[in-house]
């Protein structure tokens, strides 16, 4: 059963006890609560009538406390100390687990120096022996103790009760994820517009090139038809002077040619329109340079 669980039964208990108690026997209910090894959160006690009716009483100190257990720190209570009851052994404990539960929320790696300036444990077995058995066992917190960089990387935490004005922050802090969320969301559409067009501008492109090689290539083999008719002709009408049959194979060889070259400059064309997109991520993106560091580098000898 996860500690999630154990809180609800607890609070379900204490909260009955205290709506059925008037002063110093709700008194007893809130030191038997903040004394408790498994309860950590003490929100739904504070909020019973008959425990907020201890307010401005001569038992309002076992109100005060219970405000310390549910918000505050071992830090609070020793600047406080003069004005609050006199803590019991288990109850210092408590008060000790839940002010790692409170550094937990803000920070993921603990120093141990600060844990041990916070909980006034003076070297790092002790700290680490109440790391252990009294919040990992007791299943509070999860994480890792680095002796190396003497922290404690929080892996979980369980939660505690929200502090007056907390939960307008925690709104805030949401509703500041959604706005990102949202911005995130219209960048990746417009990033799948932008691949899009270009995936529809390269077939476009392609489909161009390849019609007009298509074309330029019957138009080679026209001429290349027409060259040898020509041919046929000339011998077959008894001309075989060799430097005019030289000139007209030399024209029609010339034309063949230039039909070559826009066929080589359409394929390059292609190639450089789609190498463009292959170096940049979008138009002004960042050259991959990837392929280039991966390559063996030249080594240079030694001058003699």
């Amino acid at each position: 059963m996860d500690i999630e669980h154990r809180q609800a039964e607890h609070i379900d208990y204490f909260v009955k006890q205290a709506s059925i108690q008037k002063g110093v026997s709700v008194a007893n209910v809130v030191v038997e609560a903040t004394s408790h090894p498994s309860l950590f959160a003490f929100s739904e006690i504070l909020s019973v009538p008959n425990v907020l009716e201890l307010q401005g009483t001569e038992h309002s100190v076992y109100l005060d406390l219970l405000r310390l257990f549910a918000h505050g720190t071992w830090s609070d209570y020793k600047s406080n100390a003069s004005h609050l009851l006199q803590l019991v052994p288990n109850q210092i404990l408590k008060l000790k687990q839940l002010t790692v539960l409170t550094l937990a929320e803000t920070d993921k790696i603990l120093p141990y120096d600060v844990l041990m300036q916070e909980l006034d444990i003076t070297n790092v077995r002790e700290l680490e022996d109440f790391l252990i058995n009294e919040c990992m066992y007791v299943g509070i917190v999860r994480g890792k103790l680095d002796q190396l960089r003497r922290c404690f990387e929080v892996q979980f935490a369980a939660g505690r009760d929200l502090r007056p004005g907390q939960l307008g922050s925690m709104i805030q802090t949401l509703s500041n994820w959604l706005t990102t969320s949202d911005n995130l969301l219209i960048t990746i559409q417009e990033k799948i517009k932008w691949a899009d067009t270009m995936s529809e501008l390269d077939k476009r492109h392609r489909k161009e090139v390849e019609e007009r090689v298509d074309e330029i290539k019957k138009s080679l083999s026209l001429k290349c038809q027409g060259l040898f008719s020509i041919f046929d002709n000339l011998l077959s009408q008894g001309f075989s002077n060799p430097m005019y049959l030289a000139t007209v194979f030399n024209h029609q060889l010339h034309d063949l040619g230039k039909n070559a070259d826009e066929v080589t400059h359409c394929k390059q064309a292609d190639i450089d329109f789609r190498g463009h997109e292959e170096i940049f991520s979008e138009p002004g993106g960042v050259m991959d340079y990837e392929e280039e560091r991966s390559r063996p580098k030249r080594r240079r000898h030694p001058l003699a």
